[in-house]
């Protein structure tokens, strides 16, 4: 094994940590969620059962399906975050009395009242990142953009 020193790649190498737009995602993702974490510790949610409830807020009941469909996730992985919060007490899975193929999610009453609470954390992130609001915003938008190509392109390959 030979000791090689160490040379540094030329600033417009395309493989450099500093271009790739997965490597961007990833460590900004981890740093926006580390922020949610201690508002949503009080209320006994992790992120990914946030984004349930935020789903569940804006339309309510949902099927199991349809949430799979709104947060991207697959049934797998939404069954269990689903029993969590059934446990917890601020949701209810019931059949659905008109196809019982159906699995209906419902909040229940404390599930309803949570996002009172919950309307302080979008503030508390906004100010937690130090980034004005429009710029935020224009941030959001463009990940949606993202999103959408990223999803078009995966519909493509099937």
């Amino acid at each position: 094994m030979t000791n090689r020193p160490a040379t540094a790649a030329p600033p417009d190498d395309p493989l450099t940590l500093d271009q790739q737009v997965c490597f961007a995602l990833v460590v900004a993702s981890r740093g926006v969620l580390s922020l949610y974490r201690p508002l949503l510790e009080p209320m006994g949610l992790t992120h990914p059962q946030y984004l349930v409830m935020l789903a569940l807020w804006e339309k309510d009941p949902r099927s199991v399906k349809e949430l799979s469909e709104v947060l991207d996730l697959d049934p797998g992985t939404l069954s269990p975050l689903l029993k969590r919060l059934e446990a917890s007490g601020l949701v209810e899975r019931r059949r659905s009395t008109t196809d019982e193929r159906l699995l209906a999610v419902t909040l229940t009453g404390p599930g309803r009242a949570l996002r009172t609470k919950a309307l302080e954390i979008p503030p508390a992130i906004v100010q937690r990142l130090g980034m004005p609001l429009d710029q935020l915003e224009r941030l959001r938008d463009d990940l949606h953009r993202l999103m959408a190509a990223a999803a078009t392109d995966r519909a493509g390959e099937s």
